[in-house]
């Protein structure tokens, strides 16, 4: 350089440069001198010198791009030529020059390009090819970006795309193997094309793939939701891995698939353990030949279907657990913690806390089969006690109390009925309903051949008593949850449309009707209940038991999405007075556990006008933001946030479903701040809403024994023991935090909250429902309605069992389950595990895994029933 130059601006010049070039050391100044060389010979008219000065710069370019923390030294070195090169490289003419040279303007162009200009690609397509990963994976990524905005633009301009979609398998193959397996599914996603995911998976990356696939899809609009769980389903029955296959198939609710598993499998044992999550799913399916050829085998799998080994399951959890010993009322009461003046009210029998007690003692001692109220101690022959409690209850109180012996023996079909059938001859018929709804009870989940509910309760649907008809339509629509059984709809479709029943029994028909039928779209029970609603007279319509007509149609579209539209668009139709309640509850359940973002938006713009007091349909659209939003932990913790607001802005009518979405939000998931919530609501001036608030309370808590609700409720118990409807709500909120001891949950997800079972969302809907009214349904004499939660009570249990269903103890860790979608490496799945031996309980978000290598277990969740069998790899001495 000229150092002693007279020009002045040419001295400051160089000054900069000199100090610049000082800064760097004497290899990157060897190497910058380097590079501008070989850009003065690319541009010589000598081809030979041309090629080699571009295979030099290659080299350089390609051996430095190793570094992921800062720019390669040899792109910063060739920034400043970018323009010339560019420049010069339009002046070419076509050769294998121009193409060596559109490969390294590709990747200058990763550091250089304007933003939107797409140059990186566009010399990529331009040059020779050659392998896509030897320039390093910063470049591959920036392609990818590149080519899902070029395919955006030239799918809206209809222009080829073949090119592009060759680049496509290259930088999918390149992720694929580098452990990148996201990256190359949202290329796919962008390009629309996921069905190259098939050939690229293998066996090494497609458990991988697969959970990435199906977590991402509760973030996509549909119907990409699905073609992507279609894909996963593909891949998992490709490996083998069936029981995902089966898990995806019943999110899908696709029939179809869950046949298809069980035939390309042929392992008796793993189709086992698919019956076991049929089971726990909670949905009605029928073997046949295909699916299992032995006719024994396929007896003992349709006897898990059908559920017949819950009971036995769950009474072993429970002698494992030591919790046999049958509890009273009074011990969850725990009234003796309390100051005085409390429980000097609570000696007084009245007929209403009778009732509460009634309920505390089914939920606490649900399925246990033995109780303190109910059932008879062997020794003590004469039937004293259990006739005596329930005539402490009266009249409609009497229809729960013989109910409540059905949820003590819940599951255990056999022994239940025999129970039950003293009060079958009973002379007062409300004791007569209440057996009806208790054998309803009883086999609520369980399938049995010879159907001994149809059996028992068909007859009693067409009784002149509506009480009867009530227990026997209830009982029916708890029992046949989801088998969408012909009989019961011939039975039941035309008391909907008989002009001389009450409209209790009308109402509670079309509840069974859609419990019966749910998430089915069954066009002719939509009719009838359609009918049904339109033929109702302006004074019933008032009427809050009306409003379970909607309900019961809503429950046929349970999260079906756009099913519902027709149904929505003959709505409109119906008298003002039930239209919009009709339009939110449709909205609210066929969107029902989907996240769907935009329903939400339109269900919280319906919260946000102030009506009059009137006006109803703003509690179901209350009630449907949290059914809509449960579906992921994001969606839900934003509802949360905007079901706050609504307590802040909204009217009283909104205030009241408040507390019941959060109860629905965070069932039995009892979440600090939710609970603190509830806790300030249950104390406030408007009756309704601190009722619900007592109630959520329950529901949060439910079968958790949480210390810190069940203190709460305590200290509610003695604040309200005035307010006897108050104190009624404490009473049935304490039930439910103790349910089954602890030992159950009403949680509707389950599969590490993948699958939502539809039968235990309609059970927990249909009850905050009736918890909208609380005065005229809870507290008025359709008490029982609090019975149809039994749909959602399942045990939260890991229970391990071996070939023969015999249950085995093995160690497992459990403890906080962690997302680890799209980690690098074989992340751990759970954080701050203990060791336990199974039987175990699960509690909301825990994850467990086996300790041992001894025994694989044949479902890739440890939920509920899993056959383990043993490995034949694993040694004693080894370990």
């Amino acid at each position: 350089m000229a150092k002693e130059d007279n020009n002045n601006n040419n001295k400051n010049k160089n000054k900069k440069e000199e100090k610049k070039d000082e800064d760097l050391s004497e290899e990157d100044l060897a190497l910058k001198q380097q590079l501008e060389l070989y850009v003065e010979r690319v541009q010589d008219a000598d081809p030979n010198l041309q090629k080699v000065a571009l295979e030099s710069m290659r080299q350089e370019i390609r051996t430095s791009t190793s570094s992921m923390t800062s720019v390669p030294k040899p792109l910063k070195f060739l920034r400043p030529h970018y323009g010339t090169l560019k420049a010069y490289y339009e002046t070419m003419g076509d050769s294998e020059m121009k193409k060596y040279l559109a490969d390294v303007l590709s990747v200058l162009a990763l550091t250089m390009s304007a933003e939107g200009e797409r140059d990186s690609l566009k010399y990529r397509l331009e040059g020779s090819g050659g392998d896509i990963g030897s320039w390093g994976h910063e470049y591959v990524r920036n392609l990818a970006g590149e080519i899902s905005q070029e395919y955006a633009k030239r799918q809206s301009e209809e222009v080829p795309i073949e090119d592009l979609m060759e680049l496509v398998q290259q930088i999918v193959a390149f992720h694929m193997k580098h452990n990148a397996e996201p990256e190359a599914v949202d290329l796919l996603m962008e390009v629309e094309d996921l069905d190259l995911l098939i050939e690229h998976v293998d066996s090494t990356n497609f458990r991988r793939t697969c959970l990435y696939l199906t977590s991402s899809a509760r973030y996509l609009p549909g119907p990409d939701d699905m073609l992507v769980l279609d894909i996963a389903y593909m891949i998992y029955i490709k490996f083998e891995e069936y029981s995902n296959a089966l898990q995806i198939a019943l999110f899908l609710d696709n029939m179809q698939y869950v046949k298809q598993v069980f035939t390309s499998c042929d392992d008796q044992l793993r189709k086992k353990q698919f019956c076991y999550i049929l089971a726990r799913h909670g949905i009605t399916f029928e073997l046949d030949e295909e699916m299992a050829a032995n006719d024994d085998d396929r007896e003992a799998l349709q006897d898990i279907i059908n559920n017949t080994k819950l009971s036995e399951g769950y009474l072993t959890l429970a002698r494992d657990i030591e919790v046999m010993e049958p509890k009273s009322p009074e011990d969850i009461y725990k009234a003796h913690l309390l100051d005085g003046r409390a429980s000097a009210g609570a000696t007084v029998d009245s007929a209403r806390q009778n009732l509460a007690a009634t309920f505390v003692n089914a939920f606490v001692n649900a399925g246990f089969g033995q109780d303190k109220l109910m059932t008879i101690p062997s020794d003590n022959s004469s039937a004293g006690s259990s006739a005596n409690w329930l005539f402490k209850n009266k009249d409609h109180g009497k229809t729960s109390a013989a109910a409540s012996l059905g949820m003590i023996l819940l599951w255990d079909v056999d022994s239940g009925l025999a129970q039950m059938d003293k009060y079958f001859h009973a002379s007062d018929n409300h004791v007569n309903a209440g057996a009806l709804l208790g054998v309803g009870i009883v086999n609520c989940g369980i399938k049995n051949d010879c159907d001994p509910a149809l059996a028992l309760l068909g007859e009693h649907t067409d009784k002149e008593d509506p009480s009867i008809r009530i227990g026997a339509v209830m009982g029916l629509g708890i029992a046949y949850a989801g088998t969408q059984n012909e009989q019961l709809r011939s039975k039941l479709a035309p008391i909907l449309n008989d002009t001389k029943a009450p409209l209790d029994v009308i109402s509670f028909a079309a509840l069974s009707l859609g419990l019966i039928y749910v998430g089915s779209c069954n066009e002719e029970v939509a009719q009838a209940i359609i009918f049904a609603l339109m033929d109702r007279s302006e004074s019933e319509l008032g009427e809050p038991l009306t409003r379970l007509l909607p309900l019961g149609l809503g429950l046929l579209y349970l999260g079906k999405q756009e099913s519902v539209e027709a149904t929505a668009e003959v709505s409109k139709t119906f008298n003002e007075k039930i239209r919009k309640y009709c339009d939110m509850t449709l909205l609210s359940c066929a969107y029902a556990g989907t996240g769907n973002v935009l329903k939400v938006q339109n269900l919280l713009g319906q919260c946000s006008q102030h009506l009059d007091k009137s006006e109803t349909h703003q509690g179901p659209a209350v009630l449907g933001i949290a059914m809509v939003a449960m579906a992921e932990e994001l969606g839900l913790d934003m509802a949360i946030r905007s079901l706050e607001h609504l307590l802040q802005y909204g009217e009283q009518n909104i205030r009241h479903a408040v507390p019941l979405a959060l109860g629905l939000l965070c069932i039995s998931n009892p979440k600090v701040n939710v609970m603190d919530t509830l806790s300030r609501l249950s104390h406030d001036t408007d009756s309704e809403v601190a009722m619900a608030a007592v109630i959520s309370l329950g529901l949060i808590g439910a079968g958790t024994n949480n210390a810190r609700i069940a203190g709460m409720l305590r200290n509610l118990s003695s604040y309200y023991y005035k307010d006897a409807s108050l104190l009624f709500c404490v009473r049935i909120a304490q039930g439910l935090v103790h349910m089954g001891k602890g030992l159950l949950t009403l949680n509707p997800y389950h599969s590490e909250r993948f699958l939502l079972s539809p039968t235990a969302l309609a059970g927990i809907v249909i009850m905050l429902h009736a918890c909208l009214d609380m005065k005229t349904v809870i507290l008025g004499k359709y008490h029982y309605m609090l019975y149809f939660l039994v749909l959602a009570m399942q045990p939260r249990m890991l229970m391990t069992v071996d070939e023969n269903n015999k249950p085995i103890s093995v160690p497992v860790r459990v403890g906080q389950a962690v997302d680890v979608v799209g980690q690098a490496g074989r992340p751990k799945t759970i954080t701050g595990f203990q060791t336990h031996t199974t039987p175990v309980l699960l509690a909301a978000g825990d994850r467990a895994e086996l300790a041992t290598e001894k025994y694989i277990p044949l479902s890739p969740i440890l939920e509920g029933f899993v056959i383990l069998k043993e490995n034949p790899n694993y040694r004693e001495e080894d370990h």
